[in-house]
């Protein structure tokens, strides 16, 4: 933790606005690691969860791809053209009602992209720092029944199983500038 905190604070150091992608596993803990980022530094998050593809779009040939399920179309026009922006305005899609909603981010030095995904190879030349959270199986699966609940096993089944083999495609943990371990890291001021 300590080298992404003095990374980030030496890019800040520069005068520049910063942006940190940060990947990982399913539940370890990278949107708690992009809030933490964003208190201390003074900044703002952009959540991958917000690009999932809408339905009208998700055909057998799209979701087929690796990252496919993402509306990286969309995350580019609407947030990385404009990440070193002042104000960032995009079109949220919720999953659980299928409808859009606008969200406007406002200020700070720091931009935070976190999520599965954010590492895209066609995402990566936005960032000026990339980060991957891991976590161990045995930890994941206690994280994930915990937070879902009964719908865990969909995760289980279907998302982690995707995530891998994103992972492995794009190796990703060894792409990354910055490697966490998540089993035990502590994110407060």
């Amino acid at each position: 933790m300590f080298a992404l905190l003095t990374s980030i604070q030496s890019l800040l150091d520069n005068g520049t606005h910063v942006v940190v992608a940060i990947d990982g596993r399913c539940c370890s803990g990278k949107t708690t690691l992009a809030a933490f980022l964003a208190r201390r530094f003074g900044g703002r998050v952009v959540h991958i969860d917000d690009f999932f593809l809408p339905f009208d779009l998700r055909t057998p040939d799209r979701l087929a791809q690796i990252g496919g399920n993402i509306h990286t179309e969309r995350l580019m026009q609407e947030v990385l053209s404009h990440i070193r922006d002042t104000e960032l305005y995009y079109n949220r899609f919720s999953c659980r009602n299928g409808r859009f909603e606008q969200v406007r981010l406002t200020g700070g030095a720091l931009t935070v992209v976190e999520g599965s995904y954010s590492l895209l190879p066609q995402l990566r030349d936005f960032y000026d720092l990339t980060v991957f959270c891991t976590i161990g199986a045995s930890s994941q699966r206690k994280r994930v029944t915990a937070r879902e609940g009964e719908r865990a096993q969909m995760f289980f089944d279907r998302w982690i199983p995707m995530e891998e083999r994103y992972f492995a495609a794009y190796h990703n943990p060894v792409a990354a500038d910055i490697t966490l371990d998540m089993e035990d890291v502590q994110c407060s001021n």
